[in-house]
Protein backbone atom coordinates (compact mmCIF):
# COMPACT_ATOMS: atom_id res chain seq x y z
CA UNK A 1 0.00 0.00 0.00
CA UNK A 2 2.79 2.46 0.92
CA UNK A 3 4.57 1.83 -2.43
CA UNK A 4 1.26 2.37 -4.30
CA UNK A 5 0.69 5.75 -2.60
CA UNK A 6 4.23 6.85 -3.43
CA UNK A 7 3.67 5.97 -7.08
CA UNK A 8 0.35 7.83 -7.14
CA UNK A 9 1.86 10.92 -5.56
CA UNK A 10 4.73 10.84 -8.03
CA UNK A 11 2.20 10.86 -10.88
CA UNK A 12 0.56 14.09 -9.70
CA UNK A 13 1.75 17.30 -11.31
CA UNK A 14 4.70 18.71 -9.41
CA UNK A 15 3.92 21.98 -7.62
CA UNK A 16 0.16 21.61 -8.37
CA UNK A 17 -2.56 21.73 -5.76
CA UNK A 18 -5.23 19.19 -6.67
CA UNK A 19 -8.95 19.74 -6.00
CA UNK A 20 -10.35 18.76 -2.59
CA UNK A 21 -13.69 16.93 -2.56
CA UNK A 22 -15.93 19.22 -4.65
CA UNK A 23 -19.72 19.41 -4.98
CA UNK A 24 -21.09 18.91 -8.48
CA UNK A 25 -21.42 22.10 -10.56
CA UNK A 26 -19.10 23.94 -8.17
CA UNK A 27 -15.85 25.35 -9.61
CA UNK A 28 -12.62 23.92 -8.31
CA UNK A 29 -9.16 25.22 -9.19
CA UNK A 30 -5.95 23.29 -9.66
CA UNK A 31 -2.95 25.64 -9.50
CA UNK A 32 0.33 25.07 -11.34
CA UNK A 33 3.38 27.20 -10.41
CA UNK A 34 6.28 27.76 -12.80
CA UNK A 35 9.69 27.30 -11.20
CA UNK A 36 12.61 29.67 -11.74
CA UNK A 37 13.89 27.91 -14.86
CA UNK A 38 10.42 27.68 -16.43
CA UNK A 39 9.61 31.29 -15.57
CA UNK A 40 12.82 32.45 -17.24
CA UNK A 41 11.92 30.47 -20.37
CA UNK A 42 8.33 31.86 -20.34
CA UNK A 43 8.41 35.52 -19.29
CA UNK A 44 4.87 35.93 -20.73
CA UNK A 45 2.96 32.77 -19.74
CA UNK A 46 -0.29 34.08 -21.28
CA UNK A 47 1.28 33.90 -24.73
CA UNK A 48 3.62 30.91 -24.47
CA UNK A 49 2.57 28.35 -21.82
CA UNK A 50 0.32 25.60 -23.10
CA UNK A 51 -1.55 23.55 -20.54
CA UNK A 52 -4.66 21.40 -20.86
CA UNK A 53 -6.21 18.91 -18.46
CA UNK A 54 -8.49 16.14 -19.63
CA UNK A 55 -10.98 15.13 -16.93
CA UNK A 56 -12.76 11.79 -17.06
CA UNK A 57 -15.99 11.28 -15.14
CA UNK A 58 -17.10 8.14 -13.27
CA UNK A 59 -19.28 7.42 -16.32
CA UNK A 60 -16.31 7.94 -18.64
CA UNK A 61 -17.38 11.29 -20.07
CA UNK A 62 -14.39 13.47 -20.91
CA UNK A 63 -13.96 17.24 -20.51
CA UNK A 64 -10.89 18.95 -21.93
CA UNK A 65 -10.16 22.15 -20.01
CA UNK A 66 -7.45 24.68 -20.92
CA UNK A 67 -5.55 26.51 -18.19
CA UNK A 68 -5.49 30.29 -17.79
CA UNK A 69 -2.66 32.52 -16.67
CA UNK A 70 -3.57 34.20 -13.38
CA UNK A 71 -0.61 36.55 -13.00
CA UNK A 72 2.97 35.97 -11.93
CA UNK A 73 3.91 32.33 -12.33
CA UNK A 74 0.42 30.92 -11.75
CA UNK A 75 -1.42 28.76 -14.26
CA UNK A 76 -4.88 27.64 -13.14
CA UNK A 77 -7.28 24.98 -14.36
CA UNK A 78 -10.84 25.69 -13.24
CA UNK A 79 -13.25 22.79 -13.52
CA UNK A 80 -16.78 22.00 -12.30
CA UNK A 81 -17.57 18.27 -12.03
CA UNK A 82 -21.00 17.29 -13.34
CA UNK A 83 -21.19 13.83 -11.73
CA UNK A 84 -20.57 12.60 -8.20
CA UNK A 85 -17.76 10.07 -7.74
CA UNK A 86 -14.09 9.78 -8.53
CA UNK A 87 -12.73 11.79 -11.44
CA UNK A 88 -9.42 11.07 -13.15
CA UNK A 89 -7.38 13.70 -14.96
CA UNK A 90 -4.37 13.81 -17.24
CA UNK A 91 -2.23 16.84 -18.03
CA UNK A 92 -0.84 17.87 -21.41
CA UNK A 93 1.62 20.76 -21.45
CA UNK A 94 4.69 22.24 -23.10
CA UNK A 95 6.14 22.42 -19.57
CA UNK A 96 7.83 19.04 -19.42
CA UNK A 97 7.59 18.80 -15.63
CA UNK A 98 3.78 18.76 -15.90
CA UNK A 99 3.30 16.93 -19.17
CA UNK A 100 1.62 13.49 -18.98
CA UNK A 101 1.10 13.73 -15.21
CA UNK A 102 -2.15 12.32 -13.81
CA UNK A 103 -4.30 12.62 -10.73
CA UNK A 104 -7.71 12.04 -9.14
CA UNK A 105 -10.23 13.94 -7.12
CA UNK A 106 -13.63 13.26 -5.60
CA UNK A 107 -16.89 14.97 -6.58
CA UNK A 108 -19.77 14.92 -4.11
CA UNK A 109 -23.52 15.14 -4.67
CA UNK A 110 -25.15 18.57 -4.52
CA UNK A 111 -28.62 20.05 -4.83
CA UNK A 112 -27.62 22.08 -7.90
CA UNK A 113 -29.81 21.94 -10.99
CA UNK A 114 -26.70 22.45 -13.10
CA UNK A 115 -26.15 24.91 -15.93
CA UNK A 116 -28.67 26.53 -18.26
CA UNK A 117 -29.16 24.84 -21.63
CA UNK A 118 -31.58 25.06 -24.56
CA UNK A 119 -34.51 22.65 -24.49
CA UNK A 120 -37.93 21.79 -25.92
CA UNK A 121 -37.42 23.66 -29.22
CA UNK A 122 -38.11 27.22 -28.04
CA UNK A 123 -37.28 27.01 -24.34
CA UNK A 124 -34.56 26.54 -21.72
CA UNK A 125 -33.89 24.07 -18.92
CA UNK A 126 -31.10 23.12 -16.55
CA UNK A 127 -28.70 20.29 -17.23
CA UNK A 128 -29.91 18.31 -14.20
CA UNK A 129 -33.31 17.22 -12.90
CA UNK A 130 -35.20 18.25 -16.08
CA UNK A 131 -36.07 21.53 -14.36
CA UNK A 132 -37.32 24.24 -16.74
CA UNK A 133 -35.57 27.62 -16.76
CA UNK A 134 -37.65 30.78 -17.10
CA UNK A 135 -35.14 33.28 -18.51
CA UNK A 136 -35.73 36.78 -17.18
CA UNK A 137 -32.78 39.12 -17.41
CA UNK A 138 -31.46 42.65 -17.26
CA UNK A 139 -28.85 44.20 -19.53
CA UNK A 140 -26.29 45.58 -17.05
CA UNK A 141 -23.50 46.02 -19.57
CA UNK A 142 -21.16 47.77 -17.11
CA UNK A 143 -21.41 45.24 -14.28
CA UNK A 144 -17.75 44.13 -14.69
CA UNK A 145 -16.65 47.74 -14.07
CA UNK A 146 -18.98 48.94 -11.30
CA UNK A 147 -17.84 49.70 -7.76
CA UNK A 148 -18.09 46.52 -5.72
CA UNK A 149 -20.75 47.85 -3.33
CA UNK A 150 -22.87 49.08 -6.25
CA UNK A 151 -22.46 45.75 -8.03
CA UNK A 152 -23.62 43.72 -5.03
CA UNK A 153 -26.57 46.05 -4.48
CA UNK A 154 -27.53 45.63 -8.14
CA UNK A 155 -27.37 41.82 -8.03
CA UNK A 156 -29.14 41.55 -4.67
CA UNK A 157 -31.93 43.86 -5.81
CA UNK A 158 -32.59 42.08 -9.07
CA UNK A 159 -32.29 38.60 -7.54
CA UNK A 160 -35.03 39.59 -5.06
CA UNK A 161 -37.27 40.29 -8.08
CA UNK A 162 -36.51 36.81 -9.54
CA UNK A 163 -34.27 38.24 -12.27
CA UNK A 164 -31.95 35.35 -13.12
CA UNK A 165 -29.73 36.74 -15.92
CA UNK A 166 -27.42 39.75 -16.07
CA UNK A 167 -25.74 40.63 -19.37
CA UNK A 168 -22.40 42.40 -19.24
CA UNK A 169 -19.57 43.28 -21.63
CA UNK A 170 -16.36 41.48 -20.60
CA UNK A 171 -14.01 44.05 -22.14
CA UNK A 172 -16.27 47.08 -21.75
CA UNK A 173 -15.73 49.75 -24.36
CA UNK A 174 -12.50 50.70 -26.17
CA UNK A 175 -11.49 52.98 -23.30
CA UNK A 176 -11.74 50.00 -20.89
CA UNK A 177 -10.16 47.36 -23.10
CA UNK A 178 -7.05 49.47 -23.73
CA UNK A 179 -6.19 48.87 -20.06
CA UNK A 180 -7.23 45.21 -20.04
CA UNK A 181 -5.63 44.04 -23.29
CA UNK A 182 -2.46 46.14 -23.39
CA UNK A 183 -1.44 44.40 -26.60
CA UNK A 184 -2.58 41.21 -28.31
CA UNK A 185 0.18 39.48 -26.35
CA UNK A 186 -0.46 41.03 -22.93
CA UNK A 187 -3.54 41.11 -20.69
CA UNK A 188 -4.28 42.39 -17.20
CA UNK A 189 -5.24 39.37 -15.06
CA UNK A 190 -6.55 41.61 -12.26
CA UNK A 191 -9.57 42.61 -14.34
CA UNK A 192 -10.48 38.98 -14.90
CA UNK A 193 -9.90 38.12 -11.23
CA UNK A 194 -12.50 40.76 -10.32
CA UNK A 195 -14.84 39.36 -12.96
CA UNK A 196 -14.31 35.85 -11.51
CA UNK A 197 -15.51 37.07 -8.13
CA UNK A 198 -18.52 38.81 -9.61
CA UNK A 199 -19.69 35.84 -11.64
CA UNK A 200 -19.22 33.61 -8.61
CA UNK A 201 -21.33 36.03 -6.56
CA UNK A 202 -24.04 36.17 -9.23
CA UNK A 203 -24.19 32.40 -9.54
CA UNK A 204 -24.47 32.17 -5.76
CA UNK A 205 -27.60 34.32 -5.99
CA UNK A 206 -29.08 32.18 -8.76
CA UNK A 207 -28.15 34.66 -11.49
CA UNK A 208 -26.60 33.54 -14.79
CA UNK A 209 -23.87 35.73 -16.34
CA UNK A 210 -24.52 36.50 -20.03
CA UNK A 211 -21.06 37.32 -21.32
CA UNK A 212 -20.77 39.74 -24.25
CA UNK A 213 -17.11 39.70 -25.26
CA UNK A 214 -16.76 43.24 -26.63
CA UNK A 215 -18.78 46.30 -27.57
CA UNK A 216 -19.94 47.28 -31.08
CA UNK A 217 -18.26 49.34 -33.76
CA UNK A 218 -15.75 46.62 -34.75
CA UNK A 219 -14.27 46.70 -31.23
CA UNK A 220 -13.14 43.06 -30.94
CA UNK A 221 -11.66 42.93 -34.45
CA UNK A 222 -9.75 46.18 -33.89
CA UNK A 223 -8.43 45.03 -30.52
CA UNK A 224 -7.38 41.55 -31.71
CA UNK A 225 -6.98 41.80 -35.49
CA UNK A 226 -5.37 38.37 -35.96
CA UNK A 227 -7.39 35.18 -35.70
CA UNK A 228 -4.66 33.48 -33.66
CA UNK A 229 -4.84 36.31 -31.12
CA UNK A 230 -8.60 35.93 -30.91
CA UNK A 231 -8.32 32.16 -30.55
CA UNK A 232 -5.88 32.53 -27.64
CA UNK A 233 -8.16 35.08 -25.96
CA UNK A 234 -11.24 32.89 -26.38
CA UNK A 235 -9.36 29.92 -24.94
CA UNK A 236 -8.50 32.12 -21.98
CA UNK A 237 -12.16 33.08 -21.45
CA UNK A 238 -13.31 29.47 -21.73
CA UNK A 239 -10.66 28.46 -19.19
CA UNK A 240 -11.78 31.13 -16.71
CA UNK A 241 -15.57 31.06 -17.10
CA UNK A 242 -16.83 27.79 -18.54
CA UNK A 243 -16.96 26.25 -15.05
CA UNK A 244 -19.56 28.88 -14.05
CA UNK A 245 -23.22 29.16 -15.02
CA UNK A 246 -22.96 31.47 -18.06
CA UNK A 247 -24.11 32.03 -21.60
CA UNK A 248 -22.01 33.36 -24.47
CA UNK A 249 -23.33 36.42 -26.31
CA UNK A 250 -20.69 37.25 -28.92
CA UNK A 251 -20.32 40.99 -29.42
CA UNK A 252 -22.64 43.96 -29.01
CA UNK A 253 -24.43 44.89 -32.24
CA UNK A 254 -22.62 42.49 -34.56
CA UNK A 255 -24.12 44.32 -37.56
CA UNK A 256 -21.71 47.22 -36.88
CA UNK A 257 -18.67 45.02 -37.56
CA UNK A 258 -17.07 45.32 -40.98
CA UNK A 259 -16.99 41.53 -41.42
CA UNK A 260 -19.45 40.68 -38.69
CA UNK A 261 -20.70 37.38 -40.01
CA UNK A 262 -17.23 36.01 -40.69
CA UNK A 263 -15.93 37.15 -37.30
CA UNK A 264 -18.87 35.70 -35.38
CA UNK A 265 -18.64 32.41 -37.25
CA UNK A 266 -15.01 32.18 -36.17
CA UNK A 267 -15.74 33.17 -32.57
CA UNK A 268 -18.86 31.02 -32.25
CA UNK A 269 -17.23 27.97 -33.81
CA UNK A 270 -14.27 28.26 -31.43
CA UNK A 271 -16.56 28.52 -28.41
CA UNK A 272 -18.51 25.51 -29.65
CA UNK A 273 -15.26 23.57 -30.01
CA UNK A 274 -13.52 24.65 -26.80
CA UNK A 275 -16.32 24.90 -24.23
CA UNK A 276 -16.76 21.38 -22.84
CA UNK A 277 -20.01 22.35 -21.08
CA UNK A 278 -21.61 23.69 -24.28
CA UNK A 279 -23.09 26.77 -22.65
CA UNK A 280 -25.73 28.44 -24.88
CA UNK A 281 -24.24 30.58 -27.68
CA UNK A 282 -25.59 33.58 -29.56
CA UNK A 283 -24.58 37.17 -30.22
CA UNK A 284 -26.05 40.48 -29.21
CA UNK A 285 -27.55 42.29 -32.18
CA UNK A 286 -28.91 45.70 -33.06
CA UNK A 287 -31.97 43.95 -34.55
CA UNK A 288 -31.76 40.13 -34.58
CA UNK A 289 -28.98 37.55 -34.59
CA UNK A 290 -31.04 35.20 -36.81
CA UNK A 291 -29.03 36.08 -39.97
CA UNK A 292 -26.13 34.06 -38.50
CA UNK A 293 -28.09 30.85 -37.87
CA UNK A 294 -27.05 29.30 -41.17
CA UNK A 295 -23.44 29.12 -39.95
CA UNK A 296 -24.33 26.44 -37.41
CA UNK A 297 -22.76 27.69 -34.18
CA UNK A 298 -25.71 29.49 -32.53
CA UNK A 299 -28.32 27.73 -30.42
CA UNK A 300 -30.53 30.66 -29.41
CA UNK A 301 -31.48 34.00 -30.98
CA UNK A 302 -31.01 37.44 -29.42
CA UNK A 303 -32.93 40.61 -30.29
CA UNK A 304 -32.71 44.31 -29.59
CA UNK A 305 -35.75 45.10 -31.72
CA UNK A 306 -39.08 45.64 -30.00
CA UNK A 307 -40.99 45.08 -33.22
CA UNK A 308 -43.61 42.40 -32.54
CA UNK A 309 -43.90 41.51 -36.23
CA UNK A 310 -40.23 40.54 -36.38
CA UNK A 311 -40.38 38.49 -33.18
CA UNK A 312 -43.66 36.75 -33.96
CA UNK A 313 -42.69 35.74 -37.51
CA UNK A 314 -39.16 34.57 -36.68
CA UNK A 315 -40.62 32.39 -33.94
CA UNK A 316 -42.44 30.49 -36.67
CA UNK A 317 -39.30 30.19 -38.81
CA UNK A 318 -36.62 28.84 -36.46
CA UNK A 319 -36.57 25.95 -34.00
CA UNK A 320 -34.55 27.71 -31.28
CA UNK A 321 -35.27 29.74 -28.15
CA UNK A 322 -35.58 33.52 -28.50
CA UNK A 323 -34.50 36.19 -26.02
CA UNK A 324 -35.42 39.84 -26.52
CA UNK A 325 -32.58 41.83 -24.96
CA UNK A 326 -34.06 45.19 -25.86
CA UNK A 327 -37.24 45.28 -23.77
CA UNK A 328 -37.47 48.90 -22.70
CA UNK A 329 -39.81 51.89 -22.45
CA UNK A 330 -39.65 55.36 -20.92
CA UNK A 331 -42.29 54.61 -18.27
CA UNK A 332 -43.72 51.75 -16.22
CA UNK A 333 -46.87 51.38 -18.30
CA UNK A 334 -44.98 51.08 -21.59
CA UNK A 335 -42.38 48.78 -20.05
CA UNK A 336 -45.02 46.37 -18.75
CA UNK A 337 -46.69 46.23 -22.15
CA UNK A 338 -43.36 45.47 -23.82
CA UNK A 339 -42.73 42.61 -21.37
CA UNK A 340 -46.06 40.97 -22.11
CA UNK A 341 -45.99 41.51 -25.86
CA UNK A 342 -42.50 39.97 -26.05
CA UNK A 343 -43.85 36.93 -24.21
CA UNK A 344 -46.74 36.66 -26.69
CA UNK A 345 -44.13 36.63 -29.48
CA UNK A 346 -42.72 33.50 -27.86
CA UNK A 347 -39.66 35.39 -26.56
CA UNK A 348 -37.96 35.39 -23.20
CA UNK A 349 -36.92 38.81 -21.97
CA UNK A 350 -33.86 40.75 -20.91
CA UNK A 351 -34.79 44.29 -19.97
CA UNK A 352 -32.67 47.31 -20.82
CA UNK A 353 -32.68 49.82 -17.94
CA UNK A 354 -36.15 48.84 -16.67
CA UNK A 355 -38.04 51.90 -15.38
CA UNK A 356 -40.19 49.69 -13.13
CA UNK A 357 -38.30 46.51 -12.34
CA UNK A 358 -40.98 45.42 -9.86
CA UNK A 359 -43.18 44.74 -12.89
CA UNK A 360 -40.74 41.95 -13.76
CA UNK A 361 -41.54 40.16 -10.49
CA UNK A 362 -45.28 40.31 -11.24
CA UNK A 363 -44.51 38.99 -14.73
CA UNK A 364 -42.32 36.19 -13.32
CA UNK A 365 -44.80 35.19 -10.63
CA UNK A 366 -47.54 34.79 -13.23
CA UNK A 367 -45.49 32.49 -15.46
CA UNK A 368 -44.21 30.53 -12.46
CA UNK A 369 -47.77 29.19 -12.16
CA UNK A 370 -47.84 28.00 -15.78
CA UNK A 371 -46.14 25.29 -17.77
CA UNK A 372 -44.13 28.02 -19.49
CA UNK A 373 -41.71 25.50 -20.99
CA UNK A 374 -44.56 24.09 -23.11
CA UNK A 375 -46.29 27.32 -24.14
CA UNK A 376 -46.33 28.39 -27.77
CA UNK A 377 -48.04 31.28 -29.59
CA UNK A 378 -51.72 30.58 -30.24
CA UNK A 379 -53.76 32.25 -32.98
CA UNK A 380 -57.42 31.26 -32.59
CA UNK A 381 -58.17 34.42 -30.65
CA UNK A 382 -59.75 37.81 -31.36
CA UNK A 383 -59.12 40.88 -29.25
CA UNK A 384 -55.76 39.84 -27.84
CA UNK A 385 -52.56 37.87 -28.37
CA UNK A 386 -52.14 34.43 -26.88
CA UNK A 387 -49.95 31.57 -25.76
CA UNK A 388 -51.29 28.09 -25.22
CA UNK A 389 -50.56 24.56 -24.21
CA UNK A 390 -53.35 22.92 -26.19
CA UNK A 391 -54.16 19.65 -27.90
CA UNK A 392 -51.79 18.70 -30.67
CA UNK A 393 -51.93 14.92 -30.37
CA UNK A 394 -55.12 13.76 -32.12
CA UNK A 395 -55.17 10.66 -29.94
CA UNK A 396 -54.90 12.65 -26.71
CA UNK A 397 -57.30 15.56 -26.57
CA UNK A 398 -56.78 15.67 -22.80
CA UNK A 399 -53.57 17.61 -23.48
CA UNK A 400 -55.59 20.85 -23.74
CA UNK A 401 -54.38 22.47 -20.52
CA UNK A 402 -53.90 26.21 -20.63
CA UNK A 403 -54.54 29.39 -22.65
CA UNK A 404 -53.03 32.78 -21.80
CA UNK A 405 -54.44 35.81 -23.61
CA UNK A 406 -52.81 39.21 -23.27
CA UNK A 407 -55.29 42.04 -23.85
CA UNK A 408 -53.17 45.11 -24.50
CA UNK A 409 -56.16 47.28 -25.46
CA UNK A 410 -59.14 46.21 -23.32
CA UNK A 411 -62.22 45.22 -25.24
CA UNK A 412 -64.16 42.08 -26.25
CA UNK A 413 -62.08 38.88 -26.36
CA UNK A 414 -63.00 35.60 -28.02
CA UNK A 415 -60.93 32.40 -27.80
CA UNK A 416 -61.46 29.05 -29.49
CA UNK A 417 -60.64 26.35 -26.93
CA UNK A 418 -60.89 22.59 -26.41
CA UNK A 419 -64.38 21.55 -25.35
CA UNK A 420 -63.66 20.80 -21.69
CA UNK A 421 -64.26 22.26 -18.25
CA UNK A 422 -61.96 25.25 -17.76
CA UNK A 423 -61.24 27.58 -14.86
CA UNK A 424 -61.47 31.23 -15.91
CA UNK A 425 -59.52 34.02 -14.21
CA UNK A 426 -58.43 37.56 -15.05
CA UNK A 427 -54.93 38.60 -14.02
CA UNK A 428 -54.02 42.22 -13.38
CA UNK A 429 -50.43 42.66 -14.69
CA UNK A 430 -50.13 45.98 -12.83
CA UNK A 431 -50.77 44.63 -9.32
CA UNK A 432 -50.49 40.85 -9.68
CA UNK A 433 -54.05 40.36 -8.42
CA UNK A 434 -56.37 37.62 -9.70
CA UNK A 435 -60.11 37.89 -10.32
CA UNK A 436 -61.86 34.53 -10.53
CA UNK A 437 -64.75 34.06 -12.94
CA UNK A 438 -67.33 31.35 -13.34
CA UNK A 439 -65.97 28.08 -14.78
CA UNK A 440 -66.72 27.48 -18.44
CA UNK A 441 -67.36 24.50 -20.68
CA UNK A 442 -67.55 25.00 -24.42
CA UNK A 443 -65.41 25.55 -27.47
CA UNK A 444 -65.68 29.34 -27.82
CA UNK A 445 -65.11 31.59 -24.82
CA UNK A 446 -65.88 35.31 -25.00
CA UNK A 447 -65.67 38.02 -22.36
CA UNK A 448 -64.44 41.53 -21.60
CA UNK A 449 -61.78 42.55 -19.05
CA UNK A 450 -62.97 43.71 -15.61
CA UNK A 451 -62.25 47.32 -16.56
CA UNK A 452 -60.65 49.31 -19.37
CA UNK A 453 -58.17 51.39 -17.37
CA UNK A 454 -55.16 49.23 -18.27
CA UNK A 455 -54.12 46.00 -19.95
CA UNK A 456 -55.26 42.58 -18.66
CA UNK A 457 -54.38 38.89 -18.95
CA UNK A 458 -57.08 36.27 -19.45
CA UNK A 459 -56.10 32.89 -18.00
CA UNK A 460 -58.06 29.83 -19.14
CA UNK A 461 -56.82 26.57 -17.64
CA UNK A 462 -57.64 23.15 -16.35
CA UNK A 463 -56.07 23.71 -12.94
CA UNK A 464 -56.59 20.15 -11.68
CA UNK A 465 -54.79 18.69 -14.69
CA UNK A 466 -52.09 21.37 -14.67
CA UNK A 467 -51.32 20.97 -10.98
CA UNK A 468 -50.80 17.22 -11.39
CA UNK A 469 -48.47 17.91 -14.31
CA UNK A 470 -46.57 20.58 -12.34
CA UNK A 471 -45.50 17.95 -9.84
CA UNK A 472 -43.05 16.80 -12.49
CA UNK A 473 -40.92 18.78 -14.90
CA UNK A 474 -41.47 16.46 -17.82
CA UNK A 475 -40.71 18.31 -21.00
CA UNK A 476 -42.58 18.06 -24.24
CA UNK A 477 -46.10 17.54 -22.97
CA UNK A 478 -46.87 18.30 -26.60
CA UNK A 479 -44.79 17.94 -29.71
CA UNK A 480 -43.82 21.31 -31.19
CA UNK A 481 -44.00 20.96 -34.96
CA UNK A 482 -42.39 23.70 -37.01
CA UNK A 483 -44.63 24.68 -39.89
CA UNK A 484 -43.56 24.50 -43.50
CA UNK A 485 -43.42 27.98 -44.99
CA UNK A 486 -45.73 28.29 -48.01
CA UNK A 487 -43.73 29.26 -51.11
CA UNK A 488 -46.05 28.25 -53.96
CA UNK A 489 -47.11 31.34 -55.96
CA UNK A 490 -50.61 30.01 -56.64
CA UNK A 491 -51.30 29.77 -52.89
CA UNK A 492 -49.95 33.22 -52.07
CA UNK A 493 -52.67 35.58 -50.74
CA UNK A 494 -50.52 38.67 -51.36
CA UNK A 495 -47.92 40.06 -53.73
CA UNK A 496 -45.09 42.58 -53.68
CA UNK A 497 -46.27 45.90 -55.03
CA UNK A 498 -43.10 47.92 -54.38
CA UNK A 499 -40.22 48.01 -55.16
CA UNK A 500 -41.73 47.70 -58.61
CA UNK A 501 -38.68 48.11 -60.84
CA UNK A 502 -34.88 47.99 -61.09
CA UNK A 503 -32.54 49.24 -59.95
CA UNK A 504 -32.89 49.54 -56.19
CA UNK A 505 -30.63 52.23 -54.77
CA UNK A 506 -28.24 51.36 -51.93
CA UNK A 507 -27.89 55.01 -50.94
CA UNK A 508 -31.47 56.34 -50.96
CA UNK A 509 -34.66 55.35 -49.10
CA UNK A 510 -36.74 52.81 -51.02
CA UNK A 511 -40.52 52.44 -50.71
CA UNK A 512 -41.91 48.97 -50.10
CA UNK A 513 -45.49 47.69 -50.01
CA UNK A 514 -47.49 44.49 -50.23
CA UNK A 515 -50.93 44.04 -51.74
CA UNK A 516 -53.53 41.53 -50.51
CA UNK A 517 -54.79 39.61 -53.55
CA UNK A 518 -57.83 38.08 -51.86
CA UNK A 519 -59.50 39.16 -48.65
CA UNK A 520 -60.35 36.36 -46.22
CA UNK A 521 -60.93 36.03 -42.51
CA UNK A 522 -57.32 34.87 -42.18
CA UNK A 523 -55.91 37.93 -43.97
CA UNK A 524 -57.91 40.38 -41.86
CA UNK A 525 -54.90 40.69 -39.58
CA UNK A 526 -51.46 40.25 -41.17
CA UNK A 527 -47.91 40.60 -39.88
CA UNK A 528 -45.12 41.41 -42.35
CA UNK A 529 -41.33 41.00 -42.38
CA UNK A 530 -39.06 42.24 -45.19
CA UNK A 531 -35.47 40.95 -45.45
CA UNK A 532 -32.71 41.52 -47.98
CA UNK A 533 -29.55 39.61 -48.82
CA UNK A 534 -26.67 40.21 -51.22
CA UNK A 535 -25.12 36.77 -51.51
CA UNK A 536 -21.90 38.09 -53.03
CA UNK A 537 -21.43 40.23 -49.92
CA UNK A 538 -21.39 37.21 -47.62
CA UNK A 539 -22.99 39.06 -44.71
CA UNK A 540 -26.24 37.09 -44.57
CA UNK A 541 -29.67 38.65 -44.73
CA UNK A 542 -30.67 41.83 -42.91
CA UNK A 543 -34.09 42.96 -41.76
CA UNK A 544 -35.15 45.82 -44.04
CA UNK A 545 -38.57 46.58 -42.59
CA UNK A 546 -41.84 45.36 -41.11
CA UNK A 547 -45.45 46.20 -41.85
CA UNK A 548 -47.39 46.14 -45.07
CA UNK A 549 -45.71 49.27 -46.38
CA UNK A 550 -42.99 51.74 -45.56
CA UNK A 551 -39.48 52.67 -46.69
CA UNK A 552 -36.18 50.91 -46.15
CA UNK A 553 -32.51 51.66 -46.57
CA UNK A 554 -29.95 49.06 -47.59
CA UNK A 555 -27.63 48.55 -44.57
CA UNK A 556 -24.05 49.70 -45.09
CA UNK A 557 -21.73 46.82 -45.89
CA UNK A 558 -24.43 44.46 -47.13
CA UNK A 559 -22.94 44.71 -50.64
CA UNK A 560 -19.20 44.73 -51.29
CA UNK A 561 -19.40 46.02 -54.85
CA UNK A 562 -21.86 47.52 -57.31
CA UNK A 563 -23.89 46.67 -59.18
CA UNK A 564 -24.99 43.65 -57.13
CA UNK A 565 -28.04 41.44 -56.90
CA UNK A 566 -30.41 42.06 -53.99
CA UNK A 567 -32.53 39.07 -52.95
CA UNK A 568 -35.65 40.50 -51.32
CA UNK A 569 -37.89 38.21 -49.27
CA UNK A 570 -41.30 39.14 -47.90
CA UNK A 571 -42.85 37.03 -45.14
CA UNK A 572 -46.54 37.43 -44.41
CA UNK A 573 -48.18 35.74 -41.41
CA UNK A 574 -51.97 35.63 -41.34
CA UNK A 575 -54.34 35.63 -38.37
CA UNK A 576 -54.13 31.82 -38.17
CA UNK A 577 -50.34 31.89 -37.78
CA UNK A 578 -49.72 30.60 -41.31
CA UNK A 579 -46.53 32.03 -42.84
CA UNK A 580 -46.09 32.68 -46.57
CA UNK A 581 -42.93 33.91 -48.31
CA UNK A 582 -42.27 35.61 -51.64
CA UNK A 583 -38.78 36.00 -53.11
CA UNK A 584 -37.85 38.61 -55.68
CA UNK A 585 -34.49 39.76 -57.01
CA UNK A 586 -33.45 43.29 -57.97
CA UNK A 587 -30.40 44.94 -59.38
CA UNK A 588 -28.74 46.90 -56.57
CA UNK A 589 -27.06 50.11 -57.64
CA UNK A 590 -24.86 52.38 -55.60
Amino acid sequence: MGRFLLCLLAAWPAAAQTCPPTATYSPCETVFELNDTEAAAHPNPYASVQLHVEFRSPRHRTFLMPAYWDGGRRMVVRFAPVEAGQWDYRVTSNIERWNRSTGKFEATESQSDGFVKTANVHHFSYTENFRPHFWMGVAAYRFPFMEQADFQKLVDGYAALNVNHLAGIVLGGPEDSAKIVRSPEQIDPEHFQRLDQRIRYMNGKGVVADLILASGGNHLADLLPNWRERERFLRYLVARYAAFNITWQGVLNFEEYREGRELLKEVGSLLKKMDPYQHPRSTAAAVTSAPLLADGWMDYVLYQSQDDQLGAIEHQLYALPFVNQGVSAPDADGFRRRLWNAAMNGQYVTAASPPAAEQMKVFHDFFAQTRHWDLEPYFDVDGGRALALDATFPADSSSAIEYIVYVDKPGPVEVLIERRNFNIRWFNPVTGEWIKQKDFKGDRFSAEPPDKSHDWVLHISREDKKQSMLRSYKFEARRVLMQEIELLPQKMPFEIEEPSKDPVSASAPQPYSAKIKRETRATRSMMWLWTGDVSAGGQGFRVLGTGQKGTFRIPAGLARSFPSVLALRLYGMNANGKVYAIDRTYKLAK
